[in-house]
């Protein structure tokens, strides 16, 4: 039997790396009034201009001292497991972690890394933000969805949803993240490769070109995501998406960006994620494949 955690103390939030989000999620909480650092490759402070509609906030940001009992993992799905082994010195027996990140597959491997008395939660969000240079830039304001994975998770119920809350609310906290992850994945997978292909913003989505591309790779993904036992229904799933497009019209898809400036994607936990589970199951996915090797591809071209 699991011995009980330790009581938590206060929880000091660090934000791993210097992404986008992870800036958006430490502003907010620097402007809420929470005390909050970053981890950084090389443990140095810096210091943004915080960048939203008819306001900018210069902000500045210590760099995170251990024992660390809260950390915000922000990063590529493909980053995760190297951050979260290069933290497990740092972090106190009785830590929370929060991973968000696009795509999917990292949950069992963290789980695998950390101890039972340290919470895991996963934290799916829609807000949106751009970084140029020294400048983060609030692009689109969103929601999120929080869920813990875990027993020691669990057990921290009250903290670690109010800092959430803070760092990327509105705030919904549920008790299993599987279904909204299996939407969101849908949502990637159909925005975030055609985008990066295509070198267009969101809203060219909307086009009747595109149309019959996303519903086939939609099918897809609905008749995997049924066969893991997450059935998504197509025809909301479809409305879903088309919502996003228009939604999010003049931003740039994550992939896009990633494309656009040589750097690696996360296709593989997306589409590739898609691909992956098809083969558990003997299901075809000719048109999720075609957009991995074509990202891919992309990559390899730098």
């Amino acid at each position: 039997m699991a011995r009980p955690a330790p009581p938590q103390s206060a929880l000091n939030w660090v934000v791993v790396g210097q992404g986008a989000i992870g800036l958006l999620a430490a502003s907010r909480m620097q402007l809420s009034g929470m005390p909050v650092s970053l981890r950084l490759r090389h443990d140095t402070a810096l210091s943004i201009n915080f960048i939203q509609p008819q306001q900018t906030q210069q902000l500045h940001f210590a760099p995170a001292i251990a024992p660390l009992n809260a950390v915000l993992l922000p990063v590529k799905s493909y980053a995760v497991i190297n951050a979260v082994t290069e933290l497990l010195p740092q972090l106190s027996s009785n830590a929370q972690l929060v991973l968000s990140h696009n795509g999917m597959g990292t949950i069992a491997q963290v789980l695998s890394l950390i101890g039972e008395q340290q919470g895991l939660w996963f934290l799916t969000t829609t807000h949106a933000a751009l970084r140029h240079q020294h400048d983060v830039i609030r692009t689109g304001i969103g929601q999120s969805v929080l869920a813990p994975v875990n027993a020691a998770a669990r057990s921290c119920r009250e903290k670690v949803p109010h800092a959430m809350d803070k760092a990327l609310g509105p705030l919904v906290v549920v008790d299993d993240i599987q279904p909204y992850l299996w939407q969101k994945l849908a949502i990637n997978a159909v925005i975030n490769p055609l985008t990066a292909i295509h070198n267009c913003r969101n809203g060219e989505l909307a086009k009747p070109c595109y149309q019959q591309h996303i519903s086939q790779l939609l099918q897809e993904v609905c008749a995997v995501s049924a066969a893991c036992g997450q059935a998504l229904e197509y025809q909301a799933t479809l409305d879903k998406v088309q919502q996003v497009i228009t939604a999010t019209a003049q931003n740039f898809s994550s992939m896009q960006q990633d494309i656009a400036h040589r750097r690696r994607t996360e296709i593989e936990a997306i589409n590739g994620y898609v691909v992956q589970q098809a083969a558990r199951f003997n299901l075809a996915v000719p048109y999720n494949s075609g957009l991995l090797q074509q990202v891919q591809q992309l990559e390899q071209r730098g």
